[in-house]
């Protein structure tokens, strides 16, 4: 039976991808506005993707404790 801890951390990891996704279609885009938004996008990808890897991090020490 799969540990529904490992959905999350799926999710966490897919938001990540989308965020990676948009950020780079605004660089795209070009210009100043373009460029202010992906930036920030940038940033929030940064952040979505250190709440993926504590999430990782606690799975894993669950997972070595046996919880």
């Amino acid at each position: 039976m799969s540990d529904p801890f490992i959905y999350v951390i799926g999710a966490a990891c897919l938001l990540v991808l989308v965020i990676l996704a948009l950020g780079i279609g605004q660089f795209g885009r070009g210009g100043v506005e373009g460029a202010k938004r992906s930036n920030k996008l940038m940033q929030a990808r940064i952040l979505a993707q250190l709440g993926a890897v504590i999430l990782v991090v606690i799975f894993v020490a669950l997972r070595k404790s046996g919880n």
